[in-house]
């Protein structure tokens, strides 16, 4: 019970952080990512708030276990290979275009009508696409 609670408050907190900072205005995301253009750097230190906690958070977390159990993922990989480059590439296709991602996209259902919806459900075809489309690329690399 407590780690449901636990898991209800984070999320509760991060999408109301993303609600207030910013991050569910698709509007106010394309303005940041339109570098040559009316570029509005805002959302800069938003990612940056972000980013210094869990740079902070992996090394505090080294050696320790979650006090509502399970265990802490590992660090990811800092190998750059083909599958990490095209993810980035799709998912920065999609962020331009449509001006969410996964996070704000969950954060945005409660006032964003059906576009939010319709969205969330393109993505989740995409990530249930992904692994089939992924075993193809893989055996089409083997091959080569």
């Amino acid at each position: 019970m407590l780690r449901i609670f636990l898991a209800l408050a984070a999320g509760s907190l991060f999408g109301a952080g993303l609600m207030l900072s910013g991050m569910t205005d698709t509007a106010k995301v394309q303005g940041f990512l339109d570098i040559f253009g009316n570029w509005d750097p805002t959302l800069a230190f938003v990612m940056g708030g972000a980013l210094l906690p869990m740079a902070l958070a992996w090394q505090l977390t080294e050696g320790r276990k979650p006090a509502a159990g399970g265990s802490f993922p590992s660090p990811p990989s800092a190998e750059l290979d083909r599958r990490l480059v095209l993810g980035s590439v799709l998912f920065g296709i999609g962020w331009g275009l449509v001006g969410l991602c996964p996070g704000p996209a969950m954060a945005s259902l409660s006032y964003n009508s059906w576009q939010g919806a319709l969205f969330l459900a393109a993505m989740a075809c995409g990530m249930l696409a992904a692994p089939r489309v992924s075993r193809h690329l893989d055996r089409g690399a083997a091959n080569a």
